[in-house]
């Protein structure tokens, strides 16, 4: 199984996502500026690799022997939506606000990273109940090894269906503008040696119609108390065509992303990047150059629209009043 990041003592390494699917290049972070750059550039993503990648910044900016707390609010300013980021950064801080020194420091993101290892191994083996024989998943994005330091949310579902015989097919949307779907998750599951399928996002709805789609579960980057939750763009459509169709819907989670602070979808911050990412596809442009755009990066799902919660808790239910 491919790994997407990994502390080298005094530097990370991570996987440059953007360089895939046509090269696997592996890049070292040396600075908090580095991981800044990298988060915003989306040379990783995914909310819990975002997370530990940020924990690792602080390391890092203390070994630069910057001000801690500035390098907390710089890293702060990298992604708005995933909640992990914010938690991870706040664990830091306390450890930092206790006077914990380089050791603890260290020891505090690595206990992060370990935490969501584990986190995935257990939403894998959680996700197998609701996960029928034969099945043909549809998904968005990417939610695997590429999206947290471990086996992945939604995919670690994946992974351990067809582990024990119970997958059939994966549906993976291309998922619009930036492609994680298709340069990412279709590149990692044939690496692993799973049956995959490329299509389009607008291709959602007819093969829900034609009765090729059995579940779909999607990733999540921040769930509110009543259990609305922000996805990459184009989730909201697929649980709408989903509870039209009757097909159950989840979302596959550690529970570090549940914000309890928040109650429902409509305070969850939505990202708006760059409209050239919308305007171009690589470096083709698509529609005129002067055109105007609108690009947000996520999108709501109200709780409604929403079969279960699959965590490391096991399936959950909203609302939430615990995540630990």
């Amino acid at each position: 199984m491919l790994k997407s990041i990994e502390w080298k003592g005094n530097y990370l390494i991570i996987v440059d996502q953007t360089k895939l699917p046509e090269k696997l290049e592996y890049v070292e972070l040396h600075t908090v500026t580095d991981v800044y750059n990298a988060i915003v550039e989306m040379k990783l993503r995914g909310a819990p690799l975002i997370g530990v990648a940020a924990a690792y910044g602080v390391l890092l900016g203390v070994l630069e022997g910057r001000n801690p707390y500035m390098v907390i609010e710089q890293l702060k300013k990298s992604r708005p939506t995933a909640v992990n980021l914010f938690k991870a950064l706040d664990e830091m801080q306390e450890v930092i606000d206790e006077g914990g020194d380089l050791d603890e420091i260290e020891a505090k993101a690595r206990e992060i990273e370990a935490r969501e290892v584990e986190a995935s191994e257990k939403i894998g083996e959680a996700g197998l109940a609701v996960v029928p024989d034969n099945a043909r998943i549809l998904t968005i994005c990417n939610t695997g090894v590429f999206a947290t330091p471990g086996i992945g949310t939604a995919l670690a579902v994946v992974y351990r269906a067809h582990e024990t015989g119970k997958l059939s097919k994966v549906y993976s949307l291309e998922t619009r503008p930036v492609l994680q779907g298709a340069r990412l998750t279709v590149f990692e599951l044939m690496e692993n040696g799973v049956d995959v399928t490329m299509v389009v996002d607008s291709m959602a709805g007819i093969l829900m119609s034609k009765g090729m789609v059995d579940l779909v579960i999607v990733g999540a980057d921040r769930v509110a108390k009543n259990g609305d939750f922000a996805n990459k763009i184009g989730t909201l459509n697929l649980a709408v065509l989903a509870n039209h169709f009757g097909i159950p819907f989840y979302t596959a989670l550690p529970t570090s992303t549940i914000d309890l602070n928040i109650n429902s979808g409509d305070e969850i911050p939505i990202e708006e990047r760059d409209e050239e990412e919308v305007k171009r596809v690589g470096e083709c442009y698509i529609t005129r150059k002067d055109a105007k755009a609108l690009n947000y990066a996520f999108d709501v799902t109200p709780h409604e629209l929403v079969t279960g919660y699959i965590s490391e808790k096991g399936i959950l239910k909203p609302p939430f009043k615990d995540n630990r």
